[in-house]
């Protein structure tokens, strides 16, 4: 048998087939579902709970680990989810910036996590059910993050963060499969998780409404959060409700009426205003990044042509470096963005899309 691998088991299809792949490649598999957070913590609870973390996912992992003949454990790291990914989430829209926690889950709990449990049971790797791959890359000695084969599920956009230590002891088996062929093997492999939906909000926020969240979590810090001035071409145009209730881009839910559409341009929180725009004034072209990891390259070069994403559903576009060190990066895109959102991701790729590094917009 080969060595032994911890399989992280949310009770969807994709990390279902990745352990049935990893069990038939003859790795010494065992299950873990990762419980991160609860309906009754979080609220926003569906009348039926459903999605990662609730009791049908946790059934669902533990009937796939038994269908495949595989040890299943759940393990709680709620502690280590609520003190990495949610004071983020709440502590980003507090100071006017849009947090991505599917980021930082991937580097704090996925990985980090995930490998100490590893370490713990002596197993070798962990394996998700991302759609990406891992190389190794001799020449330069680094474990590098690649495109999967099906664009539309590709995910190393949320995968930027993981560090090189990481890299090298994880398999990602689903990524030279697109989602239909994962359909297809879950059905041959008789899985229940075959025709489970896909979920599409942020797992601790099931209703995708994030001002409910941040109401029912901090309610004396959001009953204190003060109204402000919307400012368009200089004038004050109406109020806002609080800057953590917007985002660079919005244009829905302003409560105000101009005769044209309006979009968040800019959030001050320093003089607590929101600057308004016309679409074709919100596009960037230059973009800053901080807390920068370095994935199949150890640095970036000055003039450097690279393809950047700034947000999970954007695509690649061409850009050039502008500044880089340890820390930081800016770069230039030859067309300009829309949007650009502090506290999102901005992630660098080469031609063959190789992931070269990542950061957080400022």
């Amino acid at each position: 048998m080969k060595d032994r691998v911890i399989v992280a088991m949310s009770g969807g299809v994709d990390s279902s087939v990745a352990a049935a792949l990893l069990v038939d490649q003859g790795f010494d598999v065992i299950g873990i579902t990762m419980k991160t957070w609860g309906f009754m913590e979080v609220g926003g609870a569906p009348k039926h709970e459903s999605g990662c973390c609730s009791l049908d996912a946790i059934f669902d992992a533990k009937s796939v680990a038994y269908k495949l003949g595989i040890p299943h454990y759940t393990v709680d790291f709620t502690k280590a989810f609520e003190n990495s990914v949610i004071e983020n989430f709440v502590d980003e829209y507090l100071n006017g910036r849009t947090p991505n926690p599917c980021v930082v889950c991937n580097r704090k709990i996925k990985w980090e996590e995930l490998i100490s449990k590893a370490d713990s049971l002596d197993a070798k790797y962990i394996a998700t059910g991302h759609y990406a791959k891992i190389e190794y890359n001799s020449s330069t000695n680094r474990y590098c993050l690649k495109n999967s084969a099906d664009a539309l599920k590709d995910q190393t956009y949320a995968l930027w963060g993981v560090r090189q230590e990481h890299l090298s002891r994880t398999l990602l088996p689903l990524g030279n499969f697109t989602k239909v062929e994962i359909r297809q093997l879950a059905e041959k492999y008789e899985l229940r998780t075959a025709k489970k939906p896909d979920s599409q909000e942020i797992c601790f926020v099931a209703d995708d409404n994030y001002e409910r969240f941040l109401r029912e979590r901090i309610p004396e810090t959001i009953n204190s959060v003060k109204k402000g001035k919307f400012i368009f071409n200089n004038k004050e145009v109406g109020e806002h409700k609080g800057i953590p209730f917007y985002t660079i881009g919005q244009r829905r839910g302003l409560g105000i009426s101009f005769g044209k559409p309006l979009y968040v341009k800019k959030i001050n929180k320093d003089n607590n205003t929101i600057i308004l725009d016309e679409k074709e004034n919100i596009l960037e072209n230059k973009v800053s990044a901080k807390d920068i990891n370095f994935v199949s390259l150890h640095e970036l070069k000055v003039g450097q042509a690279v393809f950047a994403k700034i947000r999970y559903s954007d695509k690649a576009t061409l850009a050039h470096v502008l500044k880089s060190d340890k820390h930081s990066f800016e770069i230039e895109f030859t067309e300009p963005k829309n949007a650009v959102t502090p506290g999102q991701s901005v992630v660098l790729y080469d031609e063959m899309g190789y992931v070269l590094a990542g950061g957080i917009i400022e």
